[in-house]
């Protein structure tokens, strides 16, 4: 489908389970590629969904597949509810990432719920989805999919960074795109700070307040991940068997394991970002509002940190989907094997039409 103009909606829900993101964005091909963020809405999950999302690695592949056809339900309605709100009349795809329920790509694994060709019927709408799977049945690691966004609509910036429920790095070095997790963030903070009976620490302030336990950054500075070359990705799996399992055996209190996991992610960040000098950083991701994070990342580096609007922040990885459909919809690469360690760029996910 090559036009000059594309209005999609991009759906996005993320490890860090702060909600489900939409974004209604036109695309203009005319002259260079641009994009506008027509409007875009977080709808929170329930304590219910929350609680399912957070233990989809609990489940066997049969309770997945169950959750999946009610989690594609809950999806549709959402969009469903989001056009009829916002009156959208031109629609030309509606490009989803799903929620990531199950990724082990060395294994050659991954598995995104609320994928399912139902959902092109249930809202009467093309969909385009599930981009991670054909490029890890090509060698690669079906992550991270965000870099060909920063590579087409934010080259202006030498570093992309989000922080979400994982820290991940985009940048352009010798002409070509690499990108990866750098360390988990909002996934542990969230975690630990649910147990005071709130959802995230507002501010940082929380973390603000505790003492850095030596030994416990310590032993997770020295996680063997961190030594590993990109690409390299993270996931829910790994965070339980190797994060919390060493931070519980510390037996802290909250306050203190926020602010060692703040320096620890602060540290890990500043690592990368550091490798390049006088350089700027596009930061976007909920972990934005942690401003003692940012503080910490600030006094850590000497490069120049960028905060853009409310809506890119919040709703960056939401507009790249949509960018992701495009791409599919046009027949173009939309998979960096730069990034993803596939044996070649390719043009990935399914185009449903109801």
């Amino acid at each position: 489908m090559i036009k000059s103009k594309y209005k999609v909606l991009g759906v996005m829900s993320g490890t860090s389970l702060d909600g489900l993101d939409l974004a209604y964005v036109e695309f203009d091909y005319e002259n260079s590629l641009s994009f506008k963020i027509v409007m875009a809405e977080t709808i929170a999950y329930s304590k219910a969904w929350k609680n399912i999302l957070k233990n989809l690695v609990s489940n066997s592949l049969e309770e997945l597949q169950e959750i999946d056809q009610k989690y594609t339900a809950y999806l549709a309605s959402a969009i469903n509810d989001f056009i009829k709100k916002h009156h959208i009349l031109d629609l030309d795809a509606v490009c989803s990432h799903g929620h990531t329920a199950l990724h082990q790509p060395e294994k050659g694994l991954t598995y995104q719920i609320g994928n399912q060709k139902e959902l092109s019927k249930l809202i009467g709408k093309t969909v385009v989805c599930d981009f991670r799977v054909q490029d890890v049945k090509l060698g690669g690691q079906g992550a991270p999919l965000v870099p060909i966004g920063d590579e087409l609509l934010f080259l202006d910036y030498d570093y992309c960074l989000n922080l979400g429920g994982f820290a991940n790095i985009s940048v352009k070095i010798d002409k070509k795109r690499l990108a990866f997790d750098i360390s988990p963030v909002n996934i542990v903070l969230n975690y630990y700070v649910s147990r005071l009976g709130v959802d995230y620490d507002d501010n940082g302030n929380v973390a603000a307040s505790g003492q850095i336990n030596k030994t416990l950054l310590a032993e997770l500075n020295e996680l063997e991940f961190y030594r590993l070359k990109p690409p390299k990705s993270l996931g829910l799996e790994w965070v339980r068997e190797k994060i919390i399992s060493i931070i519980d055996k510390h037996k802290l209190s909250i306050e203190d394991i926020l602010r060692t996991f703040v320096e620890h992610s602060a540290y890990q960040i500043a690592i990368e970002i550091n490798k390049s000098k006088n350089a700027s950083v596009l930061i976007t991701g909920g972990g934005v509002y942690n401003l003692f994070l940012i503080n910490r990342l600030k006094e850590l580096t000497k490069n120049k940190i960028v905060i853009p609007s409310k809506n890119l922040i919040e709703y960056k990885e939401a507009l790249i989907f949509g960018l992701l459909g495009v791409l599919k919809l046009r027949g173009e690469n939309n998979c960096l094997s730069s990034v993803t360690g596939a044996k070649y760029d390719h043009s990935s996910g399914n185009i449903f039409i109801p």
